[in-house]
């Protein structure tokens, strides 16, 4: 169901002829019907965020929106003023379709950076969408495909709440790295919700799930989460309860983004315990999961904690306090690395899964953290050699 799930949505995904792949899905909209039209977002930190990163910011300043127009095909990052006009055009053109003002439109772009949309094919898509809008099923679905760009499948999310519901969508396959990734997500709930309340859940959810994620080490300059609340349940829900679930969801496509990562034939978790700090933990395992040494290791099953413990010692003291002769490293299950000296023998790790699970134990104090990433193969080079939107 995607972004439909929610009661109060309605979604399109159309065929626009923005992006250069023949006769694919690339422009959809998603409408909040209310009552109530709540929104929240975080956003790419990338100095060079996109034109549409800049113009939904400023619909999101006011805690609403009505509707988003998303767009495979291309970025509009790095295009100046133009670029930021093509993406208020846009929400003018949503607005004008839906009654609604311009300003509580946002607008979310993906694909080349460095090149101005085709904006005659973006407006007249947006009629289309207009037209094509429905609550059902299959539109849910259509617009999680229409932002697709190297994603192999659609990655959606439902929940059901007590008396509401929450749905989303995300795209993200390759230039993903911590603190955000390289994707357009939009979450809906027909919970009675306030702008508020969605934002702290939005970045709780976001900071344990889209945050820890690395396929390749590189931010996007477009990336986007939205976060809608309709109101059409009627329900004010118990905040524990929603921000679970917001969490929940964050995590179920941040993993589906993952095992859809360019090229990759591994999801890997990397796992850090008996740290001093969350933040030592987490420090520890995004400098294991960004090493290209490691993924084209895991890409060629081979379990060499060498390339583990190397990246560990490159964290500075004063972030994370451990001692090298107390670190052990399990791979799958098989503790290759038992204090900072060889264990067991790596030719008992079973690598064929296509999880693989790395536990490293600092043995220094009692806090943990995850970060999910990927092997690095050679479809992934060429998926980027060739790459174009």
């Amino acid at each position: 169901m995607s972004v439909t799930y929610a009661q109060g949505f309605r979604a399109a995904g159309v065929q626009a002829g923005i992006s250069a792949v023949e006769s694919k899905r690339d422009l959809a909209m998603v409408v909040n019907d209310g009552p109530l039209q709540a929104a929240a977002g975080v956003f790419t930190s990338n100095r060079f965020c996109a034109a549409p990163v800049q113009w939904s910011r400023g619909v999101l300043d006011d805690g609403k929106a009505h509707a988003i127009v998303l767009n495979s095909g291309g970025a509009n990052a790095c295009t100046g003023p133009e670029g930021y006009e093509q993406s208020a055009s846009t929400a003018e053109a949503a607005a004008t379709a839906l009654g609604c003002r311009r300003e509580d439109v946002a607008v979310c772009s993906t694909g080349l950076i460095g090149e101005l949309l085709p904006l005659d094919r973006i407006i007249a898509g947006v009629g289309i969408a207009n037209g094509a809008l429905d609550a059902g099923e299959r539109a849910g679905l259509d617009a999680a495909e229409a932002i697709m760009t190297t994603d192999t499948t659609p990655k959606t999310f439902t929940a059901q709440g007590s008396g509401y519901r929450l749905g989303g969508m995300v795209k993200g396959s390759g230039m993903i790295a911590p603190q955000l990734a390289t994707m357009l997500c939009v979450l809906t709930t027909d919970a009675v919700v306030s702008a508020g309340a969605l934002q702290a859940a939005l970045v709780s959810g976001a900071e344990m799930s889209f945050n820890r994620i690395d396929v390749d080490g590189c931010m996007s300059t477009n990336d986007t989460v939205i976060l809608l609340a309709s109101g059409a349940s009627g329900v004010e829900p118990d905040p524990e309860e929603f921000g679970r679930l917001v969490a929940q969801g964050c995590a179920s496509l941040a993993r589906q983004i993952i095992g859809d990562a360019e090229g990759s034939s591994h999801d890997v978790r990397i796992a850090v315990s008996g740290a001093g700090s969350e933040e030592a933990a987490l420090a520890c395992a995004r400098a294991v999961a960004s090493s290209n040494l490691l993924k084209c290791a895991i890409y060629g099953n081979d379990p060499n904690w060498g390339r583990v413990v190397s990246s560990l010692g490159t964290v500075p003291v004063a972030v994370a306090a451990f001692e090298a002769d107390e670190v052990c490293v399990d791979i799958n299950g098989v503790r290759v690395c038992d204090g900072g000296r060889p264990g067991r023998d790596r030719s008992e790790v079973d690598m064929t899964p296509r999880e693989v699970h790395v536990d490293i134990d600092l043995h220094a104090g009692d806090q943990r953290a995850e970060v999910w990433t990927d092997d690095l193969t050679v479809d992934y080079v060429h998926i980027n050699a060739d790459y174009e939107s």
